[in-house]
């Protein structure tokens, strides 16, 4: 429990009640008073081990009543003097106290209760029972975001996403490591990819054009419920991974979107290498120079129209036939039949794939 946000409570009473108050701990010492000069000291004849929650009692001038979450105390007010003012003061203070508590520790625990689930380091059985102990809403639709940092300033990127994200009874944002904060967002049922998309943007555009911190952002596919939690952020940390592979380019890459990615980074290895020794020569993918690569890529980002990507690369159009002829020849491929066309797109992903040397989730 934060004892600043105590001290900040009793601040703002002071000026209502005409008298010293404050909080012990359970080592009878002052966290929070009213009187900033005693914070800190410990009343040596106060006992709260003995006594129980919500019992009034006085002590050399002052009265206390403790309060706690659990059966036995684990703080107390108190306020100057011995009569029943001070014991009135006490009652109404240690309700306020004991509800701020309360709203402290399950937030607090519902962020916890979130972190363990995605990581799986509770158990299935388990869930549902520690989700009716906080009053956690089961039925929500959420998604998880994986943001990772790139590069930034001292600026703390998880204190701008927290406050992007102020309603903490639906959006939870915690650290995995110093690089990946998970920000786990509660949906409108049937949210449309592009929406959760245009989320992260705004994430992206805050982060890098006001605070100069660049970051990458993967999109689990939304879940219903809490259980399936994990499924979503492990979805967000394969779209980080593959769009490390495939999209460089990309700051957002949702699960939903990969395509092709998706399932050339979820075969084996030695199938991969399997397909590239049938698709190829022996060596003669690794025998294609960096203009050559980049005649492939424009000439199918064009639609395998040779005319277009001719005009596009500022090349003639024999010059263009020219070049793809020699892949054919060095390949076996004709990149102007369509079934060539994708077997050769597929086969330089899955080299791709190969050289990136990607981590599996």
């Amino acid at each position: 429990m934060s004892n600043r946000l105590f001290q900040r409570i009793v601040h703002q009473m002071r000026e209502s009640v005409d008298r010293v108050i404050g909080v012990v701990d359970e080592t009878a010492t002052v966290i929070a008073c009213s009187d900033l000069s005693k914070i800190g000291e410990t009343f040596e004849y106060l006992t709260l081990g003995g006594g129980e929650v919500g019992e009034t009692f006085t002590r050399d001038k002052y009265t206390f009543k403790p309060f706690g979450s659990l059966s036995k105390p684990e703080f107390a007010i108190f306020v100057e003097g011995a009569d029943d003012t001070a014991a009135q003061f006490c009652n109404i203070l240690s309700i306020s106290f004991a509800s701020i508590k309360q709203y402290y520790d399950e937030k607090y625990d519902r962020s916890n209760f979130i972190k363990n689930v995605i990581l799986d380091n509770i158990l299935p059985g388990d869930i549902y029972i520690k989700a009716r102990e906080l009053h956690f809403n089961i039925d929500a639709h959420r998604a998880a975001f994986l943001i990772r940092i790139i590069s930034s300033n001292d600026i703390s990127a998880f204190d701008v996403i927290q406050n992007l994200f102020p309603d903490k009874q639906k959006d939870f944002v915690f650290n995995i490591n110093e690089s990946d904060i998970v920000l786990v967002k509660e949906i409108k049922p049937g949210i449309e990819s592009k929406d959760l998309e245009k989320l992260a943007r705004s994430i992206v555009d805050t982060l890098g054009s006001e605070f100069y911190t660049k970051v990458v952002i993967g999109i689990g596919t939304p879940v219903l419920g809490v259980k399936d939690l994990a499924k979503s952020f492990k979805e967000s940390q394969v779209a980080l991974e593959v769009g490390k592979v495939f999209d460089t380019d990309k700051a957002i890459v949702s699960y939903d979107n990969l395509g092709i990615a998706r399932l050339i980074y979820q075969l084996p290895t030695t199938l991969c290498e399997m397909f590239l020794r049938e698709v190829f020569k022996k060596g003669s993918i690794e025998s294609l120079d960096h203009e050559t690569l980049f005649t492939i890529q424009k000439f199918f980002e064009n639609n395998l129209n040779v005319s277009e990507t001719s005009r596009k690369l500022f090349v003639h159009r024999n010059t263009l036939v020219y070049r793809l002829e020699k892949i054919r020849k060095l390949t076996g491929l004709d990149l102007r039949e369509f079934d060539h066309a994708i077997i050769f797109k597929v086969a330089l992903m899955v080299k791709k794939y190969l050289t990136s040397n990607p981590v599996k989730y």
